[in-house]
């Protein structure tokens, strides 16, 4: 059983919590729509899931249905006693703690991972590359996030919506938006549409690249997205790189794909900058 909205709303009044704006809280109130995330989440019993951000227990609750080992995480220390009241019955393991500074390896530990989450859009960049970088065991992730957010996590080649993190995320997983999320099911309501997105863990790279080397150049061209290629890689790379990796030096960074970056990399790593 899930919550319905009349629950959340009685759990906020009973409790007096207010969502924080700070924490981004926007708490899922449709047992549909928190049927449909578990759901496409491809989770059922054998497997180990690890929510992020669980609020008042909702999705918690549908995750737990599915007959799935749930761990839910928490940084809220007025919700925590009311997430532990609501999943109690569920079997839930619930952790306190700020997901962008929990010791994940330690946490996680040798077990393979599913996770989901309901993430506001300041944390959810630097959170799924941090789960990228340092938990393996987390093979598959599906996220709900701010629609724009969706599309940048999820943007190819050649679109407006391609950014650095693109990229990145493109290195460690094969990402897609899988479903959109109207604001009516949310308390409070927020301004604007969410999206879910799924991520699955490559089991290496698609690229022969040194990543750090990698992503620091598409930090650097990124950063001056606007500008073509030879200004914005200047000091960078040599321009005799563009003609070895095959990449117009008139290109716009949106426009690479990621074994474009790969190749200018690899020259980049080998011919010393330009003085």
């Amino acid at each position: 059983m899930t919550l319905t909205r009349g629950e959340v709303l009685d759990l906020l009044e009973r409790y007096q919590l207010r969502p924080s704006r700070a924490l981004g809280q926007n708490f899922v109130t449709d047992p549909n729509t928190v049927r449909r995330i578990a759901r496409l989440a491809g989770v059922g019993p054998g497997d180990q899931v690890i929510e992020v951000g669980a609020g008042l227990g909702s999705l918690t609750l549908a995750l737990a249905e599915t007959g799935a080992s749930v761990t839910a995480v928490e940084t809220d220390r007025y919700l925590l006693p009311v997430l532990r009241a609501v999943v109690e019955s569920a079997a839930v393991d619930v952790v306190e703690g700020d997901a962008l500074r929990l010791d994940w390896p330690a946490l996680l530990g040798d077990g393979r991972w599913v996770l989901v989450a309901n993430l506001p859009y300041n944390i959810a960049t630097p959170l799924l590359i941090e789960l990228l970088e340092r938990a393996p065991g987390i093979e598959r992730m599906l996220v709900m996030v701010q629609r724009e957010v969706a599309e940048r996590l999820a943007a190819p080649p050649g679109t407006h919506a391609r950014g650095g993190v693109s990229v990145k995320i493109e290195y460690w997983a094969s990402t897609a938006v899988v479903g959109r999320v109207p604001a009516t099911v949310f308390v409070p309501r927020p301004k604007v549409e969410s999206a879910l997105v799924l991520l699955e863990r490559r089991s290496e790279p698609p690229v022969d690249a040194d990543r750090a080397g990698l992503f620091r150049l598409v930090d650097a061209a990124f950063g001056q997205r606007r500008k073509m290629l030879r200004r914005s890689l200047a000091g960078a790379i040599d321009l005799a790189c563009f003609d070895d990796a095959g990449v117009a030096p008139s290109a716009r960074p949106e426009e690479l794909t990621l074994d474009e970056w790969a190749r200018l990399n690899r020259c980049a790593s080998s011919t010393p900058p330009p003085s």
